[in-house]
């Protein structure tokens, strides 16, 4: 199974919705990094990704980028096969 590693919060409801499609898709384990208990984690995940918000994801070492990403690609059936890798 393909190793998932997701920048979240507490209470991101985008966050959630990633990890319920990642779920239907038979990823058992979700490695998450909490940037609101650790302010610097989100400035690592800031220069790492480029991005602010959260979710921000990474299949594989691949970065996918947020959960209207990850969507996008199960939507166009480029999901599975990364996930199967």
């Amino acid at each position: 199974m393909a190793k998932v590693l997701m920048y979240s919060t507490a209470v991101c409801p985008y966050c959630i919705r990633a990890e319920q499609l990642l779920h239907r898709k038979g990823v058992t384990e979700i490695e998450k990094i909490r940037v609101d208990l650790q302010p610097e984690l989100r400035v690592a995940m800031m220069e790492r990704t480029g991005r602010r918000t959260v979710p921000q994801i990474y299949i594989n070492d691949q970065y996918v980028g947020g959960y209207d990403d990850l969507a996008a690609l199960d939507h166009a059936g480029k999901l599975d096969p990364l996930l199967a890798k």
